[in-house]
């Protein structure tokens, strides 16, 4: 198994999806807590709207939707057409491979912490806080931070236990090219079609293991959050 890891195309393979979890899992830190406190705390029309547009990954087709996303970011979609003027193209990149799973995983960053935004106990914490006179800012570092750390934490590992195994929006956003944008789940998919077992065998194996780890911090954390 280790001899067919180390094959250049199994290891661009493990490089990319590598580089994929970890600029996603930025994103994810970067944009999560944002959009969860605002399907929390501002549940108007228009966000609700919004809210709808972020989960659409858990509950519809990805191929379906990945080719959605390619109307719109391809070189005469909407959006696409004005990044192709300014001479970058996202399509077939690794950036939209970046991308597709930034959108597959964000959902499961969101609803997590949008349950922790929402907590009873968290509101009454944080306006008792303020009756008793402490600023925004004080707050949310003493008070909210460590609450919703452990959804943040458990968030974060199931976004990006999303994007080691998405494939239906890669391929479209980024297609399927050798050495470029096919990530571990894309191999998989790959090897089988060309009856290529024992490396389908090999990388289940690797993503088995990944996901096991993950499953393990994740547990360890639940743990922690309940003994708190």
């Amino acid at each position: 198994m280790l001899d067919l890891l180390r094959e250049s195309q199994i290891l661009c393979s493990l490089e990319l999806t590598a580089r994929t979890c970890l600029i996603s899992l930025v994103l994810f830190l970067l944009a999560g807590p944002a959009v969860g406190y605002l399907l929390a705390r501002r549940p108007n029309t228009p966000v609700r709207v919004f809210g709808f547009l972020v989960t659409m990954p858990l509950v519809f087709q990805p191929v379906a939707l990945g080719y959605m996303l390619l109307t719109v970011l391809g070189r005469t979609g909407p959006l696409g057409a004005h990044f192709a003027d300014a001479g970058f193209s996202l399509i077939f990149s690794e950036a939209a491979v970046a991308a597709a799973g930034f959108v597959a995983g964000l959902p499961l960053v969101v609803r997590p912490l949008q349950a922790a935004f929402s907590s009873f106990l968290l509101l009454d914490l944080e306006e008792a806080a303020r009756v008793h006179g402490a600023s925004e800012a004080r707050i949310f570092i003493k008070i909210t931070l460590p609450l919703i750390r452990p959804s943040l934490a458990v968030g974060l590992l199931m976004g990006c236990a999303r994007v080691s195994g998405e494939v239906g929006i890669t391929m479209m956003l980024g297609g399927n090219i050798s050495g470029k944008t096919n990530t571990l789940s894309i191999e998989i998919f790959n090897a089988v079609s060309r009856a290529d077992f024992d490396v389908a065998n090999a990388l289940c194996v690797v993503l088995s293991l990944f996901a096991a780890l993950l499953f393990i911090v994740m547990e360890i954390i639940l743990k922690k959050s309940i003994k708190l």
